[in-house]
């Protein structure tokens, strides 16, 4: 089993920031990809069709020989892990926005969230905000029509969108802003034009990656010394377009496929 692939899914395109970290501290693992990029974003749509979804990824990822599935959307996560776990034998990472962390390091004690609606509706995201909601106040935007634009590849064009969002919170004195969503990283270096360098960005793509490490040694299914990591991408959206944005990942062969 050990050198079977991670298995990764995400609506679209934006999980990629988080496969990004993983092949950084996990060289040696193979990963299967899957961009449901067809039905993004899942922050507009129910909780039930989150949740069928999210099992229709994870039933084709094992059936491709998963030995572990990195849910790498925070609305998939938030909505739908649980049922996941309860339901299918094979560990999984959830990913939700980094709230922690900023609400830790803030000055202020102000931070900002930028995440979709349905992270930002969820019950998983209730609860840990509501930790940290008599020490800091949390500004909350929902980033509407971002996810879109990445799934495009046209990240240009986020800026007019980015300036509005962004600006709420660095007027409200925010000085961490959390990017609650995996496809939102694409854009910070539209961002980083947009605040200034006192606000810090986070997002949640390095401790992601530790915690699947973690558990692949917990679990002691590392992948061989030996072994020739292939990384498979299948989308349910456009190839050429995940092409070209894949084609940011310099110096890794991608085979890619319909889902």
């Amino acid at each position: 089993m050990n050198n079977q692939p991670i298995g990764i899914f995400d609506s679209g395109v934006g999980g990629l920031t988080i496969w990004q970290h993983i092949n950084e501290v996990l060289p040696k693992e193979s990963t299967i990809y899957i961009a449901d990029s067809i039905n993004a974003p899942y922050g507009e749509k129910s909780t039930a069709e989150i949740k069928a979804l999210s099992i229709l990824s994870t039933e084709r990822l094992l059936e491709l020989g998963a030995k572990i599935i990195v849910v790498a959307c925070n609305t998939a996560t938030t909505n739908s892990i649980k049922h996941l776990r309860a339901n299918f034998k094979v560990p999984f990472v959830g990913i939700e926005p980094a709230t922690k962390p900023a609400a830790i390091n803030t000055k202020t004690g102000k931070i900002g969230i930028l995440a979709t609606k349905g992270t930002l509706a969820s019950e998983l995201f209730l609860n840990t905000s509501k930790q940290f909601r008599g020490s800091v106040e949390i500004f909350e935007t929902i980033g509407t029509g971002l996810v879109q634009i990445v799934e495009s590849g046209r990240f240009s064009e986020a800026t007019p969108l980015l300036k509005d969002y962004l600006t709420r919170m660095i007027d409200a004195g925010v000085d961490n802003i959390v990017l609650g969503c995996t496809h939102y990283p694409f854009l910070k270096d539209v961002m980083k034009e947009i605040v200034p360098s006192s606000i810090t960005i986070i997002d949640s793509g390095q401790p992601i990656a530790q915690r699947t490490k973690n558990l692949i040694n917990e679990y002691q299914i590392h992948a061989y010394e030996a072994n020739q990591p292939e990384h498979q991408i299948l989308t349910s959206g456009n190839l050429e377009t995940l092409s070209a944005i894949i084609s940011r990942f310099h110096n890794v062969k991608f085979h890619l496929g319909k889902f």
